[in-house]
């Protein structure tokens, strides 16, 4: 094996990387394989439904050893649609309980997105006709770091954030995060990616304030340090948390990967254990160039240069690429999205065409390749596993 790769690979006659165990703090993942966060446009003043329930609890039965719910608004305001998921108070998590319950029956890790759209909210969901959604009509007046609208249409102008609103926003994510460890969720993902509230205040394009929050790398960082140190405060030690971040903003001027890299070091020290790396979302016209894997260079640097945990997105569709992916050092672990719509099961696929054996739910054991373990539960108590992989294996 490449002595240049972290001790905890496996070579390939131990099996497929891609289902490995791995570790972060006190949390057993069963295999590299994450589920997006994804909205689904389908609450109720905030509130998760049945579809919920099924679409997280049949993507846990699928094999993911992780799912992460959908990006879940901090604050009414912080909702892209009026049919986002939100955590903005102790009610919406009656229903997530059961959701969190369900899939640690299924063997798998559950997370919780934090978000808040910043000025790209107010929007119709997309089988709701897309664009502005005026406050006569149920939406609301956007915030940002400065009042530059996403797009000359279909978007607000935003309102600013003076002091007093952008403490009111790291509250709300820490009160957010602490009626997720309330109901049981193994980690929290903070999302500052996609052009939404916390990649604003990164981006020079987005953030043209004068204050601390405005200006030099620092003051742009500031908010979202400041939102990880509100959450961890509540957040406990031994419970990992992950951030979200979009590379690069794919135009001249912008977030760029640089920053990424620096940023993410800030990120480890301030109690962040795994750099979600997507890009994207925060300029209307960028020019991305969409290909499988396109992403995956940003989670293989990050990794690299900060020492820090990534999860590699972006088209990647293939067990044979995602293995790689893994074995190959370039991310800890491969988060699906469409390819997990398209197919629930694609992790018990992906066993099977890599010749792994994985454990499928009981009820379904009878279509299960010859030798298939059942399914067993897991408790977000559960004590850490000495013997797996887990950040330590980094070299300073």
């Amino acid at each position: 094996m490449d002595a240049s790769l972290p001790r905890f690979y496996h070579p390939r006659d131990m099996g497929a990387p891609l289902f490995s165990p791995f570790q972060l703090r006190s949390v057993e993942f069963r295999n590299r394989i994450g589920v997006s966060p994804m909205c689904q446009y389908s609450s109720r003043d905030g509130f998760a439904t049945d579809w919920h329930l099924v679409h997280l609890g049949s993507r846990a039965q699928g094999g993911a050893g992780l799912v992460t719910l959908e990006a879940a608004a901090v604050t009414p305001e912080g909702r892209i649609s009026p049919d986002d998921l939100g955590v903005w108070k102790d009610e919406h998590f009656l229903g997530l309980l059961n959701i969190a319950e369900f899939v640690h029956s299924q063997g798998a890790r559950v997370g919780m997105q934090l978000a808040h759209a910043g000025r790209k909210a107010s929007t119709a969901s997309p089988f709701n006709g897309h664009g502005l959604v005026l406050p006569a009509d149920g939406g609301w007046q956007p915030v940002a770091p400065s009042a530059i609208a996403f797009a000359p249409t279909g978007y607000a102008v935003p309102t600013a954030l003076n002091l007093a609103g952008i403490s009111s926003v790291i509250d709300a994510f820490r009160n957010a995060a602490r009626r997720a460890l309330n109901a049981g969720f193994d980690f929290v993902e903070i999302h500052a990616a996609h052009g939404y509230l916390l990649h604003e205040f990164l981006s020079p394009l987005s953030n043209l304030r004068t204050d601390v929050y405005g200006g030099g790398f620092d003051n742009r960082t500031r908010l979202l340090l400041e939102v990880v140190d509100a959450v961890r405060t509540v957040w406990p030690e031994h419970l990992p948390l992950f951030v979200r971040i979009s590379a690069t903003d794919w135009a001249e001027g912008g977030w760029n990967p640089d920053e990424s890299v620096a940023l993410a070091r800030l990120l480890r020290e301030h109690g962040v254990d795994l750099v979600d790396c997507s890009s994207g979302g925060n300029v209307a016209d960028a020019k991305i160039p969409v290909a499988p894997g396109y992403q995956v260079g940003f989670a293989a640097r990050i990794r690299r240069e900060a020492g820090i945990a990534t999860a590699a997105v972006g088209l990647i569709t293939e067990p044979d690429r995602a293995n790689a992916i893994i074995a190959g050092g370039e991310a800890d672990f491969v988060f699906l999205a469409r390819a997990e719509l398209r197919d629930p099961y694609w992790p018990l696929h992906a066993a099977e065409a890599l010749g792994e054996t994985v454990s499928w739910p009981k009820q379904y054991l009878r279509a299960a390749p010859q030798g298939s373990p059942a399914r067993t539960a897991v408790d977000r108590k559960q004590p850490p596993d000495p013997t797996l992989p887990s950040m330590s294996a980094f070299p300073e």
